[in-house]
């Protein structure tokens, strides 16, 4: 396949009452790689997707797709498939005679239903209800529904959602092999475990607003910054050293302690020389979900508090 057409929102505003849902959002989605939109609860991004679908109209600002927005493309079924809400279905209909209907009403051959229950496990289960699926099911179901016009844009909402182990493993698999055709692949997700084995570039954004636009591995690189995992039997000789030569310490187990403030190689020189030993010393590696919460800690709408004695 060749390269997918890019999806873009440029200033995108969107106010519901008094709230404002989406402020001068801007970002590019492009072809050949899957890209993670995240944020939390309230931030925009359930109303971003709709309006990136024709669904609902920007008080300002443009979603586009290849340069046009939805309702302008000429054949927008055959160009975008989405998944916003796998229960979007009748529960009495069986599963193949459900992406028949979606098929002749759209267009599309009928020798597609069988593909694309094929691609994403459910042939054996083609003739079933989808009434007695489970949700892992009916998220395969509605992700055969937006393959049905093998589209060159995919825009998911929540597609490991009710997934077992196997299901997300399968997952992820899939929606690499869809980006490297070349196509434009936009994945909203709150799991960041499963985003950072899944995509290679993350759109970000709290309160409506854009918090980053990055790699993934630039992300966690960035995130990282400079800390050291250590571990020490002498933990508090240790802390004195490194806490004197201008360093953060934290204690996260008996011999644990995290470093910030001080590569590796300066932590063993500064240990070293006061003869401190230790049994690991290796640069922390942030993970996507504390990437997450470090980006997004100002504009997360519920947030617990600590209990103090």
């Amino acid at each position: 396949m060749r390269g997918g057409p890019a999806i873009e929102a440029r200033g995108l505003c969107k106010r519901y009452g008094g709230t404002v849902a989406v402020d001068e959002l801007s970002f590019t989605v492009l072809p050949g790689r899957v890209t993670g939109f995240v944020g939390p609860n309230g931030a925009g991004k359930s109303t971003t997707l709709r309006m990136m679908l024709g669904l609902d109209a920007p008080d300002s600002g443009q979603a586009l797709i290849g340069g046009r927005p939805y309702v302008e493309l000429p054949d927008p079924l055959a160009t975008v498939g989405a998944l916003l809400d796998c229960e979007a279905l009748h529960p009495g209909r069986r599963a193949r005679d459900h992406l028949l209907w979606l098929a002749h009403y759209s267009g599309f051959p009928a020798r597609r239903v069988d593909a694309v229950l094929e691609q994403v496990g459910l042939a054996s289960a083609a003739k079933k209800r989808a009434g007695g699926f489970s949700l892992g099911m009916r998220q395969r179901l509605g992700m055969a529904a937006a393959l049905l016009g093998d589209p060159p844009v995919l825009i998911l909402d929540e597609p490991v959602n009710g997934l077992d182990p196997e299901g997300i493993q399968w997952i992820r698999g899939f929606l690499k092999s869809l980006a490297a055709q070349g196509r434009t692949v936009l994945v909203s997700s709150h799991l960041m475990s499963e985003l950072e084995d899944t995509a290679d570039h993350l759109v970000v954004i709290g309160r409506g607003r854009l918090l980053a636009d990055t790699d993934v591995s630039a992300l966690l690189d960035q995130v990282s910054g400079e800390h050291v995992a250590l571990r020490t039997a002498r933990r508090a000789e240790a802390m004195m050293v490194l806490t004197g030569a201008g360093a953060t310490v934290a204690m996260n187990g008996p011999e644990s302690l995290t470093v910030t403030g001080l590569p590796a190689q300066r932590v063993a020189e500064l240990l070293g020389a006061q003869a401190v030993p230790f049994s690991e010393l290796t640069r922390h590696r942030a993970t996507l979900e504390e990437a997450y919460m470090e980006l997004t800690a100002s504009t997360t709408e519920f947030a617990a508090q600590e209990v103090t004695s």
